[in-house]
């Protein structure tokens, strides 16, 4: 008996496999993350932590390039890309060239750099890193933010990128 509709167990499937093929269905915000250098990445798995105090975090694969700069910076910036920045999605995921080449960007008296046209920002003091996997954790403190928060999302579905039209309202009082 199949217990989910629409789903067919593949249990001769390697794990990872079976991640990757389950949350290519999970639609993602899509984000750059910068650290001083400059070095900066495409992230999907940027999210929020805690409220009070304000904290966020992200992923890194061990194994990448930056991934030496963000275990050292001591500020990081994550930039929520909009609709229409697709290409500068695919120029931070890219390896092995100048991510930075054809950004606009500017840097803070730190050395973060932040990208400019995004339709919201925010930078952060890494308070933890954590080896999970083959993976880094990073949460951070957020300590500014920015941008005219605008905008469709640019999100990552199914392997591509696209967007969603804006919420219509909240859903509730997260408050109570």
């Amino acid at each position: 008996m199949n217990p989910t509709p629409g789903l067919a167990p593949s249990p001769a499937a390697p794990p990872a496999e079976l991640l990757r093929r389950t949350l290519r269905r999970h639609p993602s915000g899509v984000t750059v993350v910068t650290v001083p250098g400059p070095a900066g990445f495409t992230a999907t798995s940027f999210t929020s932590v805690s409220l009070d105090p304000a904290l966020v975090s992200f992923y890194v694969s061990s194994g990448a390039s930056t991934a030496p700069a963000v275990r050292s910076a001591e500020v990081f910036a994550v930039h929520l890309l909009g609709a229409g920045q697709e290409r500068v999605a695919r120029a931070f995921a890219r390896s092995g060239v100048d991510r930075f080449a054809d950004a606009e960007w500017t840097a803070t008296a730190e050395g973060l750099p932040l990208l400019t046209g995004v339709p919201a920002w925010l930078t952060a003091r890494p308070v933890r890193l954590q080896p999970i996997g083959d993976h880094l954790l990073v949460v951070g403190r957020v300590l500014t933010a920015g941008g005219p928060a605008t905008g469709a999302p640019l999100i990552h579905h199914d392997g591509g990128f696209g967007t969603l039209a804006a919420a219509t309202g909240p859903i509730g009082d997260t408050r109570r």
